[in-house]
């Protein structure tokens, strides 16, 4: 015989067991005590929060035959019959399947008949924003005409796509993303009752990657005793989840807070290295710095931490400002949207984005704007300009001399000093970091553009956004002296417009032979 999943057979039956949902059980175990059920309900929310399971309990609560104070009895044959799917009067609905006019048409035809056993009859539709258009008017008719013993609860995950005259015709409960707090107890409660020997803090590890939903949570515990057994250990649910070793997330906070380029390079060059889904790594990291981020907000005790972890965040919160850990969340989230499972650039580009100084940045910005006012400006030397300081002079006679005849031979054979020439706002951008990168290389030169060929797809595509495009514009032109454009190709392309450059007038030049 099948057992049950556990999120099925753990689904709440009372409202006193639905978790984490308090504000929307209490009004509703209020409703059914005082007898002030309304005739519709739209519970909406992230999946996996207990909106279906919220409305069957209502069912049951406003149908038991016996008074349990606005709380469903599960003894009566009218709850048990519905504890197993057997009550002619409660008619679940997945709108997802049924979104046309003439369901709904034959939904509100059988609403005008009376109850078959039950005091009410009970239409639960799930994922009602899923209905087309005509089929939510043929609906709002009814809502707003309701059948007597009639009480209907749509639910939602996207509750924006539900039409607002029909949210306007149903008292709505807003279900929100469950606490870590109220997972981990939830599923301490299921291990204990299901004879799983496992850890509180690998139980918070599930909740924190079960983003808020329960039923996510514990499909998860049930994956790891399917895996290994009703005994497991934290590396085990570390494997399951893909978890990196936290020490990478610590040394790449402190590459951070320390703002070391090179380190948090390494750690995450090791994590490629090492085959760890980036991903979710970027998941841990964003926990991590938010944790860092209470820490230094002086909310400590909203950190799930061990006390040997509070005092690595504490040492680490003292070592930089609000601000910075604010700016660094923030560009990591964002970089988020970027990450794959195997690109590093993302990571890295945060990486460089959260050591730049704010000043440089809003310096940078600043020039563009008054980029043509500051032209003629340059001009006209200065007493300052015309006498460099020693230390100047002297760094510029350590550095090589720039060899090749032609624009292009100087660039394919000082392609390293296009970025260590680079004024300081430039050699600090994003864009040089890529530039900087294996796989980018000048293959021409057609009239004032550059071509640069790339060996990946995503550093092309990066180049080719126009603010990216004109950086790297500016980088080349301030190291030939004179202004170009930037042209990009992918590798594959290499020798097809190469042709077409050379046919222009370019000319190739093998530079491994000079």
């Amino acid at each position: 015989m099948v057992s049950p999943v556990f999120y099925r057979k753990w689904r709440p039956r009372t409202f006193a067991d639905v978790v984490g949902q308090e504000h929307i059980t209490r009004t509703l175990l209020n409703a059914v005590r005082r007898g002030q059920v309304s005739h519709a309900y739209l519970f909406c929310g992230p999946r996996g929060t207990g909106k279906t399971s919220t409305g069957r309990i209502l069912a049951k609560a406003i149908n038991c035959l016996e008074n349990n104070e606005g709380e469903p009895c599960n003894h009566c044959s009218s709850c048990q019959a519905i504890n197993e799917g057997q009550a002619l009067d409660i008619i679940e609905i997945d709108a997802a399947t049924n979104t046309g006019v003439d369901n709904i048409r034959e939904l509100i035809e059988r609403t005008n008949y009376a109850p078959a056993l039950a005091k009410y009859k009970v239409y639960i539709i799930d994922e009602v924003h899923m209905l087309s258009n005509s089929a939510s008017s043929a609906l709002l008719k009814t809502l707003e005409e309701p059948p007597p013993q009639v009480v209907f609860v749509l639910a939602t995950t996207e509750v924006h796509k539900v039409l607002p005259t029909v949210i306007s015709r149903c008292q709505r409960f807003d279900f929100r993303r469950l606490g870590q707090k109220d997972v981990t107890r939830k599923l301490n409660e299921i291990s204990a009752s299901e004879g799983i020997k496992i850890d509180e803090a690998s139980l918070a590890l599930i909740a924190q990657n079960s983003s808020g939903s329960l039923r996510d949570a514990e499909n998860l515990l049930q994956q790891l005793v399917t895996y290994y057994g009703k005994e497991i250990s934290a590396p085990q649910v570390k494997e399951m989840l893909g978890i990196t070793d936290e020490a990478r997330v610590k040394e790449l906070a402190r590459a951070v807070v320390g703002k070391d380029i090179t380190g948090g390079i390494k750690v995450v060059n090791a994590l490629v290295q090492e085959g760890f889904d980036l991903r979710q790594f970027h998941r841990q990291f964003i926990s991590y710095l938010h944790n860092l981020l209470l820490v230094k907000s002086n909310c400590e005790e909203d950190v799930p931490a061990t006390k040997e972890d509070l005092d690595e965040l504490r040492e680490l919160a003292n070592k930089t400002t609000l601000a910075d850990i604010v700016a660094a969340t923030k560009i990591f989230n964002k970089a988020g949207l970027e990450i794959d499972s195997v690109s590093s650039l993302p990571l890295e580009l945060a990486l460089i984005e959260t050591t730049l100084p704010a000043k440089v940045e809003i310096k940078s910005k600043a020039e563009k704007e008054n980029q043509t006012e500051r032209v003629p400006e340059a001009k006209t030397p200065t007493r300052e300009s015309k006498a460099p300081s020693s230390e100047g002079s002297k760094s510029k006679t350590q550095e090589p001399p720039i060899s090749g005849k032609s624009d292009l031979e100087k660039l394919q054979l000082n392609w390293k000093q296009v970025i260590e020439r680079a004024p300081a706002e430039l050699k600090r951008s994003a864009v040089s970091a890529i530039m900087r990168s294996a796989g980018v290389k000048p293959v021409a030169i057609e009239d004032d553009t550059v071509v640069l060929s790339f060996k990946f797809a995503y550093h092309k595509e990066k180049i080719e956004e126009p603010e990216n495009n004109k950086v790297a514009s500016e980088l080349i032109s301030h190291f030939l002296g004179h202004s170009y454009q930037v042209k990009c190709i992918y590798e594959a392309e290499e020798n097809h417009l190469v042709l077409e450059a050379q046919k222009l007038g370019a000319r190739l030049i093998n530079v491994e032979d000079k």
